[in-house]
């Protein structure tokens, strides 16, 4: 009996990886037209037959997808919770899941974990922020990439984000609504550009307001450190009536260093942050707050890969979730002093 063709068989023939000849003739990305145009005449030269439709579907494997990562991202209980989502959806779907954190050595030296560099994965999930070149380099491996609450104009991959600016207006506008005008915001815009749009919300909303943004007020490299947040608000000649800071961190630590210098929030000067995460819920009192849906990260980041693997060519998508206000004891209407 004739023996029947493999794909190892072509491989071996072609002195090339067996992976590289699977993407070749089911017409995946990850191989140059040059080597598929090669290994479908070698293929037919060599009596490969290609399988039927039921067993081609029956042994096809499940797909890989890589979620990856900085190590202090994974370290966060924020990201920790958008990372249990995306593993909850991809096991949902069947895929197996390869998940890296990336350290600041691998960054630096634009180092990949093994099962993107050797294409096993078939597509990248990127969590937050690694580095713009880091990123970069992931994407020239031509794996179907999505980032998760990141985004550059530098690169060219799908995204999953939080809608920022609207969520920032919305939260400065409730703040307005309270007759606030003295309103200060806090946050560093250079470390995210998620941090940068809510900046950008915070100026919108005060714009068609007609509030003329306070320099002394603005805080935009504020680190995220309660010494540093009091200093700023020990250091103020005039103090603003509202607050509005750019993650539940920082709603923290301003909310606690304000009372610690005599302050009564919200009687006396409120506080609005973003995020919804731990901090805004044990906070004294309770921080109102822009929530996000964190499960739907996950869900959509997963659908977008899918998406990208029937669509190979079509313009890269950035879809943007959602955000609602929560309102807490933390803010009120501006005192009559």
């Amino acid at each position: 009996m004739k023996k029947r063709v493999t794909m190892q068989d072509i491989a071996d023939r072609l002195n090339i990886s067996k992976n590289s000849v699977s993407q070749a003739l089911r017409g995946k990305e990850g191989v140059s037209e040059e080597t598929r145009q090669l290994v479908k005449r070698v293929a037919k030269e060599m009596g490969y037959e290609y399988p039927s439709s039921r067993s081609k579907h029956r042994e096809e494997p499940p797909k890989q997808i890589a979620l990856i990562a900085s190590d202090r991202t994974f370290s966060l209980k924020f990201f920790g919770d958008i990372y249990l989502s995306i593993e909850q959806e991809a096991l949902s779907c069947g895929m197996k899941l390869h998940i890296q954190s990336i350290n600041e050595q691998q960054k630096q030296q634009l180092l990949l974990p093994s099962f993107i560099e050797e294409k096993v994965v078939d597509g990248v999930v990127i969590l937050s922020h690694i580095s713009t070149e880091y990123i970069q380099k992931v994407v020239s491996t031509g794996i179907p990439t999505v980032l998760v609450d990141h985004h550059h104009p530098n690169i060219s991959a799908d995204a999953v984000l939080t809608n920022n600016r609207f969520g920032a207006y919305v939260a400065v506008q409730h703040l307005l609504e309270l007759n606030h005008t003295d309103i200060a915001f806090v946050g560093d815009i250079d470390y995210s550009p998620s941090y940068q749009e809510r900046y950008e919300g915070y100026l919108l909303a005060l714009k068609d307001y007609g509030v003329k943004p306070n320099e002394e007020w603005i805080f935009c490299h504020a680190q995220e450190d309660e010494t540093v947040i009091a200093n700023y608000i020990r250091a103020l000649k005039h103090q603003p009536t509202a607050w509005f800071c750019v993650n539940d961190g920082l709603g923290f630590f301003v909310s606690t260093s304000l009372q610690h210098q005599g302050l009564n929030v919200p009687d006396d000067v409120s506080v609005c942050s973003f995020d919804n995460g731990q901090l805004s819920q044990i906070a004294t009192p309770k921080i109102t707050t822009v929530d996000i849906d964190l499960k739907r990260y996950g869900k959509r980041a997963v659908e977008l890969l899918r998406w990208r693997w029937d669509n190979p060519n079509e313009p890269f998508q950035e879809v943007l979730l959602a955000t609602k206000l929560i309102k807490r004891e933390s803010t009120a209407a501006k005192p009559t002093r």
